[in-house]
């Protein structure tokens, strides 16, 4: 979004021209998108292949930190052919404002997407201001 209401952390993070990270923080991360609709923000994390009771999701003054914590999978036991796509432990930090409703802060996880849903609060959105060039 454009109007800064979710941002990221990683101050120093930078990428090639491939899109690939390096720099302090080199770590899995996974693809979020965020749309607004209507009265509420959703965020859909694609995570495939993990288990609900995994995710942390926490709200600490306007950040909002999902994470996954990836138990042991040695008693996994996959014969693998091709993996594209890493069953890693991750944590995304998001800023948000008071426009969010933290107390209404809804999840759930099906076919692979971790749904958030985040009210905004009614009437809390201002509405776009033009300031003129002198």
């Amino acid at each position: 979004m454009c109007d800064n209401r979710f941002g990221r952390r990683g101050f120093g993070m930078r990428h090639d021209h491939y899109g690939r990270h390096f720099g302090p923080q080199r770590e899995f991360r996974v693809p979020v998108n965020i749309v607004k609709n209507g009265n509420s923000y959703e965020m859909l994390v694609f995570a495939p292949d993990r288990n609900k009771e995994d995710f942390k999701i926490n709200v600490q003054g306007l950040e909002l930190t999902i994470s996954y914590e990836l138990k042991d999978t040695l008693s996994e036991k996959r014969n693998w052919i091709r993996q594209e796509f890493s069953k890693s432990s991750f944590q995304r930090t998001f800023m948000i404002d008071n426009a969010v409703d933290t107390e209404n802060i809804s999840a759930q996880y099906n076919n692979g997407i971790l749904q958030l849903t985040l009210p905004i609060v009614p009437g809390s959105e201002k509405p776009a201001q033009e300031i003129n060039v002198s």
